[in-house]
């Protein structure tokens, strides 16, 4: 997978080829990984899944690590800030994916951003700022989609601006949400 990845971060998905990948890892012929994967969709699938597994673990691990929900949301937006900075092959690759990923008989990688369930997370934390009276009342549903938005457009940042100033950004989006979530004295 670590190979798929910087394959298709460093030549992009359309020249991430079982062979390009197969060159990468070492291996004298893509046998190997047509054995794992019937097909490129298959492999470019495992990849995205292997991307986005790597980056909730590293975030419930970073949130979970709050006891009061804006703390939570605060680490929710830092962390994944940290996350794409750290891991921008990642990040290059999962954008090379987002915008070319077509599986054949399956739906388009960009279904991902319209799958309501993908923001059920924030909406459960955004509740439980609600619930607890630290958060005012607001759609969590619009407020989630807003939160994650902001976030998701940062490889895309990266990609015009790679030396954007990350912490100014994280700096901004955690103040402008704490801003927009806080329940008024």
């Amino acid at each position: 997978m670590t190979a798929t990845i910087e394959t298709i971060a460093e030549l992009g998905y359309n020249q991430a080829s079982f062979a390009r990948i197969a060159e990468r890892t070492g291996l004298s012929s893509t046998r190997l990984i047509s054995y794992h994967f019937d097909s490129k969709d298959e492999l470019i699938g495992q990849a995205l899944a292997t991307i986005y597994d790597r980056l909730a673990v590293f975030m419930t691990g970073r949130v979970s690590a709050h006891s009061t929900p804006g703390e939570a949301l605060e680490a929710y937006i830092r962390s994944l800030v940290e996350y794409i900075r750290d891991h921008r092959a990642e990040m290059r690759a999962a954008v090379e994916i987002f915008l070319n990923f077509r599986p054949e008989g399956g739906s388009a990688a960009q279904d991902a951003a319209t799958n309501l369930s993908a923001l059920a997370h924030i909406e459960r934390l955004l509740a439980w700022g609600q619930e607890t009276g630290e958060f005012r009342p607001f759609s969590t549903r619009v407020m989630a989609m807003t939160v994650q938005r902001a976030l998701d457009g940062l490889p895309f940042l990266l990609e015009a601006d790679p030396d954007a100033d990350l912490a100014e950004y994280a700096d901004e989006l955690a103040q402008l949400f704490a801003r927009a979530t806080r329940a008024t004295p």
